[in-house]
């Protein structure tokens, strides 16, 4: 097949191909046609350099990953430096014609700018609203920090030949906040590759002798709502009486050791078990034996606005899910969830237990989700949105 054209992806915030977006950006691409080379950290991959399905992979040492506002000041500067000097290799050794660029941070512009000098366009592809982010995780903090994320997403804004958004949210920002005409700006939705994650038969040994599974699946950050299920696990373990219900949360994340100190002070150590990152074929297993799924992102700034994951790979799955009503998570699952009032964590735990004793209800739910997720929503129709963001850039 002839070259399509030359593409280096840089991603920063995890390794790939476990960045799940990431990896099927670049596997489409490449078989499409495009040389595809990216860099990004090593973390759960190990490797310095691989080739893999055609992609080329180029890993960087990470010495530091934040947990706190001041630690991206030490994380991100070594990660930019560390990508550019990459950079520069891969567009002497493979060359590259585009630079794709998935924050966070909103910091690869100026990675770009030197490139842009020999006719590299740059595609900014917009996983997440930093300055929403940084609200949702530390609220109290300066308003300073918060205008310079402002301005540092203006810039990205500024430097982008063309934007790719997770869904119509995040385009409607692109366009009123960055001031990117629409017709550059391309939604490309996150989805599982149904080709890849494939539906299994249940194991019954993941109930670890209980009844009923609740499975949580996706990133422990401080963001993610992990808190608010721990304590509705501990309503329905301790002030309900429930002992029949296992509870699984499958991710990893900055605040996965916090999360595992909470369930040792909350006394659930016996019904939650964190299995930190584990292999695709251990999470459809997983998925495909619980009784309920769960997201338990709570409603602030950037959650509302964000297309989760997890909610459609729970579809794929045929899960039912309980989840907050959040505008873009609403959007996604539809009739597959039931929705807990606003940030209610005694609400969400009751949700749980009425879906618990309704199969009847769960089988319809986790149906509806899959058929309206294979007809809407799956990756092959965010493969065409992908291509065509990438044609208008020849």
């Amino acid at each position: 097949m002839a070259s399509a054209g030359k593409v280096l992806i840089v991603v920063e915030n995890l390794s790939v191909p476990f960045d799940r977006r990431v990896w099927q950006e670049a596997h489409t691409l490449a078989a499409n046609g495009w040389r595809v080379s990216v860099i990004c950290p090593r973390m759960v991959d190990r490797r310095h350099f691989e080739m893999l399905e055609g992609v080329a992979i180029y890993r960087y040492w990470l010495p530091y990953t934040a947990s706190r506002a001041l630690g991206y000041f030490i994380e991100y500067p070594w990660a930019m430096l560390m990508t550019f000097f990459y950079a520069c290799y891969v567009f002497l050794r493979r060359g590259f014609h585009i630079i794709h660029a998935c924050n966070p941070p909103d910091l690869f512009f100026a990675v770009a700018l030197p490139f842009k000098l020999f006719g590299v366009k740059f595609l900014f592809d917009q996983h997440d609203l930093c300055p929403e982010t940084f609200l949702s995780k530390f609220e109290k903090k300066g308003k300073s920090l918060l205008k310079a994320l402002y301005w540092l997403e203006r810039c990205t804004y500024r430097t982008a030949n063309a934007v790719i958004a997770t869904n119509e949210s995040y385009k409607k920002i692109a366009v009123e906040r960055g001031g990117i005409p629409a017709e550059k700006v391309w939604v490309v939705r996150s989805a599982p590759d149904l080709s890849r994650f494939v539906p299994t038969a249940p194991n019954p040994e993941r109930k670890k002798g209980r009844k009923y599974l609740v499975t949580y699946l996706g990133t422990m950050g401080q963001q993610d709502g992990l808190d608010y299920l721990l304590r509705s696990a501990r309503i329905i373990r301790h002030e309900w009486k429930r002992t029949d219900i296992q509870f699984t949360l499958m991710g990893g994340g900055e605040n996965l050791a916090n999360l595992r100190g909470m369930a040792k002070e909350m006394d659930l150590n016996d019904v939650v078990e964190f299995t930190g990152r584990v292999s695709n074929e251990l999470v459809c297993e997983t998925l495909c034996t619980a009784d309920v799924c769960v997201a338990p992102d709570p409603i602030n700034p950037l959650n509302d606005k964000s297309t989760m994951n997890k909610i459609l790979e729970y579809m794929a799955m045929s899960r039912p899910i309980v989840s907050y009503h959040l505008t873009e998570s609403a959007y996604s699952a539809g009739e597959a969830a039931v929705y807990a009032k606003d940030n209610d964590e005694e609400d969400f735990a009751r949700c749980i237990i009425q879906l618990l004793n309704d199969p009847a209800r769960c089988q319809q739910m986790g149906s509806k989700g899959c058929a309206r997720f294979r007809r809407e929503l799956s990756w092959e129709y965010s493969t065409e949105q992908l291509l065509a963001a990438y044609n208008s850039l020849q």
